[in-house]
């Protein structure tokens, strides 16, 4: 049996590189050109047919969404026995539901458009990583097999290293409470999250924390930090409730425009650690912002699901 072939699309470049390293798999070639009106052409130089394909690429933007789309329908078109796509950073996932008249469930509508995709002949699989909430996996129809990978040992081993083995394992909020007691339970560890009230559509308040913190050091977890401003809320809480160093620790790290800047000028958070599930965070990797690599824990889970 010929071993997985490894394509990407181009923002996951280093990630497709490094799971094909760590696998010991080959890693496929893709011709790309852009023509002078914006439209963009594929060829798969790597001859997929009768191979087994591994497809990286998230959908951080509408670009990279196509990207995906367009180079995993070429692999199916060229013969691939089996298509293994893996999405480290499914964009929209806070658009998971509708709450008000109108509104368009984007989270379904792109796991709709990737499920369009033709099926392999021994099947399809999604690989998704720490989504905003379970239920996106299932917005995928079709024969497709969703796997939701939980980045928690990345996490907790993140935040050993940021505050040893004393600390208040935390969260943004009520909502992430029973995700972050899990880990404060693996990490033995207390757990806290903050109360907000609702002041408008736009506009949230912090009232309290759920757990003493004075004189803790404080490590904050979510799934994403977009802009940073409800992680800067709940660390300006847990630091007046007397929390004597606070850091944070993120799955996704979206980061757009000076977000980062600002989080950092604040003075509220020591440290940052988030993955490289999104290419800007890659990008803005430095000495406060700390990025761990997804590439060994995807490649155990794409070895265990052959």
């Amino acid at each position: 049996m010929t071993i997985p072939l490894v394509f990407s699309t181009v923002p996951y470049t280093y990630l497709g590189t490094a799971i094909a390293t760590a696998g010991g798999w080959e890693e496929g070639v893709v011709e790309r050109k852009t023509f002078p009106d914006g439209e963009n052409y594929l060829r798969v130089l790597t001859d997929p047919a009768d191979r087994d394909v591994i497809l990286v690429g998230g959908t951080p933007d509408d670009a990279a969404t196509l990207e995906l789309y367009d180079l995993a329908c070429g692999l199916i078109s060229g013969g691939a026995y089996r298509l293994r796509m893996v999405i480290p950073y499914f964009g929209y996932s806070t658009m998971e539901r509708s709450v008000r008249f109108g509104e368009v469930v984007t989270a379904k509508t792109r796991a709709r458009l990737l499920s369009s995709i033709p099926m392999a002949s021994r099947g399809t699989q999604v690989f998704l990583l720490d989504l905003h909430v379970d239920p996106i996996a299932h917005y995928f129809e079709g024969g497709i097999r969703p796997i939701h990978v939980y980045g928690k040992t990345l996490v907790t081993a993140a935040a050993r290293r940021l505050a040893g083995d004393d600390f208040v394992m935390a969260c943004t909020d009520a909502g992430r409470a029973k995700w972050v007691e899990s880990l404060a339970n693996d990490l033995g560890v207390a757990a806290a999250f903050v109360y907000k009230r609702r002041a408008s559509g736009s506009e949230t308040h912090v009232t309290g924390v759920s757990a003493d913190v004075a004189g803790k050091k404080v490590v904050i977890y979510d799934d994403m930090i977009r802009t940073g401003g409800s992680l800067l809320a709940a660390a300006d809480a847990y630091k007046k409730a007397g929390a004597i160093s606070i850091d944070a620790i993120a799955t996704h790290g979206l980061l757009p425009g000076d977000s980062l800047a600002k989080i950092r000028a604040s003075g509220l958070l020591g440290r940052i650690v988030v993955t490289d599930s999104h290419p800007r965070a890659v990008a803005l990797a430095n000495d406060y912002l700390q990025v761990v690599s997804i590439a060994t824990l995807l490649t155990e889970h794409l070895i265990s699901n052959r």
